[in-house]
């Protein structure tokens, strides 16, 4: 037993506290900073395996893990303290691999393991404590098995011990869910970090979905270099993900120029580097580029630098498309936190920041919680699973959001995994669950391997529980092929997969070879995990039958296909439609197969290029199948297309004639100065109540020639209001016409803000005030005898003072035949024209 690392660990000295909070309330919540031991010394002190007076009695303990390469680390460092290998007193399980004996006392699982076994044994029996590490990270299944555990000490298993445990946490919402519970912190190492601001020289831009711009990664690589050469010991560097790992590598070039080796971690590496890198130093100075994975329960010995790129990866999905994909976001605080303490867990340390300080202030607390953000179907099959189908017993810290619950428990029924009523789950449900994949895969697991064989089946899901490399290409079935003969780290965890998929099947279906070929069994397969990215070929591009639109890569060898089945896709924000990552050719057959319940015939009528369109259609959900025409189509079809099209292209597709439009001004002018009963004759307002003023003639109506022959006049007389009999007095309060002086009836146009008259001056002669019209004094508009615009007023006698003058000195001597009076007020009124001066 290593005595001398576990005295060194800085947890030991808060022990006692924690057995003391755990035997007074039986949970307990656990802060201690990266490099303290909380993960390794912790699970060996409660399962009584530490020498010395104060051990503790002996226990079974169970550790849960985010993530597969923390358990297997996490376990191996435990063993190892105790002079052990993995797999006699403590051990490890994760999916595909397990190392556990019969003396086996600490297991360190995944959250996933966990709570498949939850949902095996709920009681956990034989074990006596459960320890939930890294859980500020806030994955879904973390905190689904918080919420089953709590459930478990509640009803089953009161003496069931639970520890929350976390560098860097919310304490006080752990507390409260678990019942109160203390909070136990423990003093971190004491090797400081210098936290050194590194941002680009001129501004990068931001994340856009799994974009990354190419020139913050030159930047990472920048300060890569520069590290090397101002500190000692080897340097982790945080990127978001695999592509970005790789691209990184390339520009940081040949090792023996750059000074160290360099070494890419991530969840696709082989387990051998996995081990390797946290096995230490050979000698060389070593470069590790990681993802996320190397945040947390993982010391990689000779660190002494981090360089963080200030990225991550999130899941998010789309529910109203059914898509889901991860998106790089900026690190929370707490990320920054946890990463920042890798480079101090051995000795005095450095972290380089590539942002700023200022942008440091902004970033979010903690992480995302997965449950706001990620596809919510698994949880939803563990929560019916569990007898809670709805989840509102559940202690969550976050529940989940009513509408992605909605839409999961949707996908569940679809696949007959719940019931429709209530949600509780199925025998096939149950069975579902137990496969270790999602929902969407189980399914397509189970019926695939009857309909094309149980190696098949398993081999193609295998490939999309993990998505192959990008090298691999967007063909289903040529990514297939390819994993066969890989000779990659992705091709050996390929087939350990598939002998675990096609191991959980029933025994009269495992065994059974293919019946089909790859290209069909590709294609069958991911069409029933995802029977609504089925697509059809609709100019050049894709339909998915969700109604979403789906485009190939430049060079795809799917080009030219009738039907897809899209088993990966992402639509990147503001993008019109899906990119296609990952697909299989299929025929028209399959996709039937997969998406018949979209399947459905309808008559369609609809106002389309101008004119009514009818048509019987038959769709797999929005991809057509057949059209042909609807000879006879129902009235009230035809009445909505007619509607539809007035709504697209106005009103104007009426007859509307001179006096129609000068009624509608009429009793627009009406309804502006009068108010009461006189309607709103606003376009918006006509079509919001066609029942009132267009029948019968629109239900008389067919196509659009019958809407050009409605009389728009006729039909607006429909509104006035009649039943208070303020319509009869329409001529009176906004008359058609005014007669002037000289006997002339002139039309008054309404249009504007104000009514116009447009008359002739020496039709006008002798009236002294300006004509009103609903109390409204009219815009005159005096005209030349040409009829031409001469002057406008809106008070008449002002302008037979003072503006007539100037008007009169331009004008007679143009006009010589016509009067022409110094005092316009009293001059007699004519049309006529004066005889012609000799």
């Amino acid at each position: 037993m290593r005595e001398d690392a576990l005295a060194a660990l800085p947890v030991g000295a808060v022990l006692p506290e924690l057995a003391g909070a755990l035997d007074a309330a039986g949970c307990a919540v656990l802060c201690a900073p990266p490099g303290t031991g909380k993960t390794t010394l912790v699970p060996l002190a409660l399962a009584g395996l530490l020498p010395g007076p104060g051990a503790g009695p002996a226990r079974r303990v169970l550790v849960a893990e985010p993530r597969r390469i923390a358990a297997r680390a996490a376990a191996r460092r435990m063993a190892w303290l105790l002079g052990e290998r993995a797999g006699q007193r403590v051990g490890f399980t994760v999916r595909g691999e397990r190392a556990v004996g019969p003396g086996t006392v600490v297991e360190v699982v995944t959250t996933g393991v966990l709570l498949q076994r939850l949902q095996r044994d709920q009681e956990l029996a034989g074990v006596d404590v459960v320890i939930l590490d890294e859980c500020h990270e806030r994955h879904l299944d973390a905190d689904t098995a918080a919420a089953f555990l709590l459930d478990v000490r509640a009803a089953l298993r009161p003496e069931l011990r639970l520890v929350a445990a976390s560098a860097t946490t919310d304490a006080a919402g752990w507390s409260a869910l678990l019942g109160d519970a203390p909070v136990v912190e423990a003093s971190g190492v004491s090797y400081p970090v210098d936290v050194l601001w590194a941002p680009p020289a001129r501004p990068v831009r931001p994340p856009h979905g799994m974009r990354v711009d190419p020139a913050l990664l030159a930047h990472v690589a920048s300060v890569v270099r520069r590290a090397l050469a101002e500190q000692p010991g080897d340097v982790l560097v945080f990127l978001p993900g695999v592509g970005e790992i790789g691209r990184v590598a390339g520009q940081l070039g040949d090792a023996r120029e750059l000074g160290a080796e360099v070494l890419q971690v991530h969840g696709r590496a082989p387990a051998a580097l996995q081990d390797a890198v946290l096995a230490g130093s050979t000698g060389t100075r070593r470069v590790v580029l990681a993802t996320a994975v190397a945040e947390s329960s993982l010391t990689v010995p000779g660190v002494r630098v981090v360089v963080d790129a200030g990225l991550a990866r999130e899941p998010r999905t789309d529910h109203a498309r059914g898509l889901s994909a991860l998106t790089t976001v900026r690190v929370s605080q707490a990320g920054a936190a946890q990463r920042a303490g890798r480079a101090g867990r051995e000795a005095p340390g450095a972290v380089y920041r590539c942002w700023s300080e200022a942008e440091h202030g902004r970033l979010a607390r903690f992480p995302a919680p997965e449950i706001r953000v990620a596809d919510l179907t698994a949880f939803a099959l563990q929560a019916a699973c569990w007898g809670d189908p709805d989840a509102s017993g559940l202690a969550l810290l976050d529940p989940p959001p009513a509408g992605a619950l909605a839409a999961a428990r949707e996908v569940l029924a679809a696949i007959g995994a719940t019931e429709r009523d209530g949600g509780g789950a199925t025998r096939r449900g149950t069975r579902l669950a137990g496969l270790g994949v999602h929902p969407r895969l189980a399914r397509a697991l189970l019926d695939g391997a009857e309909r094309a064989g149980a190696r098949g089946a398993a081999e193609v899901v295998a490939l999309l529980s993990e998505e192959p490399p990008r090298s691999y290409g967007d063909d289903l079935a040529a990514a297939l092929r390819a994993a066969r003969a890989g000779g990659d780290a992705y091709g050996a965890r390929w087939r350990q997969e598939v002998r675990r998929l096609e191991g959980t099947l029933p025994g009269g279906v495992r065994g059974r070879g293919g019946r089909l070929g790859d290209d069909a069994v590709a294609g069958l397969v991911a069409a029933l995990a995802f029977p609504e990215r089925v697509a059809g070929e609709r100019g050049g591009a894709f339909l998915m039958v969700s109604g979403t639109g789906a485009e190939l890569g430049d060079g795809s060898r799917l080009r030219g296909q009738r039907w897809l089945a899209v088993a990966v896709a992402d639509r990147p924000a503001g993008a019109p439609a899906a990119r296609v990552r990952l697909a299989a050719v299929i025929d028209e057959g399959t996709a039937l197969a997969a998406a018949g319940e979209l399947r459905a015939v309808a008559e369609e009528v609809r106002w389309e290029d101008g004119d009514v369109v009818a048509r019987r259609v038959e769709r797999l959900g929005a991809v057509e199948l057949s059209v042909r025409p609807l000879r006879n189509p129902a009235a009230g079809l035809v009445r909505d297309a007619l509607l539809e099209g007035l709504r697209r292209e106005g009103l104007g597709l009426l007859r509307w004639t001179r006096e129609a439009r000068q009624l509608r001004d009429r009793l627009a002018f009406l309804r502006r100065v009068v108010g009461g009963g006189w309607p709103e004759v606003s376009d918006a307002a006509l079509l919001e109540r066609p029942d009132d003023w267009l029948e019968p003639e629109l239900s008389r109506a067919r196509r659009r020639s019958d809407l050009a022959g409605i009389d728009a006049g006729q039909a607006l007389r429909r509104l006035l209001p009649w039943a208070g009999g303020e319509a009869g007095r329409l001529d009176e309060l906004a008359p058609e016409r005014i007669e002037v002086p000289s006997g002339s009836r002139v039309r008054v146009e309404y249009g504007g803000e104000q009514p116009v008259l447009a008359v002739k001056v020496q039709e006008l002669f002798g009236l002294r005030q300006t004509p009103e019209v609903a109390g409204v004094p009219v815009v005159v508009h005096l005209l030349s005898p040409a009829g031409r615009p001469a002057a406008v007023t809106a008070d008449l006698a002002s302008f037979w003072r003072d503006g007539y003058r100037a008007v009169r000195a331009e004008l007679r001597g143009r006009y010589p035949r016509h009067p022409w009076p110094e005092d316009p007020s009293t001059a007699q009124p004519t049309r006529r024209v004066g005889p012609r001066k000799r």
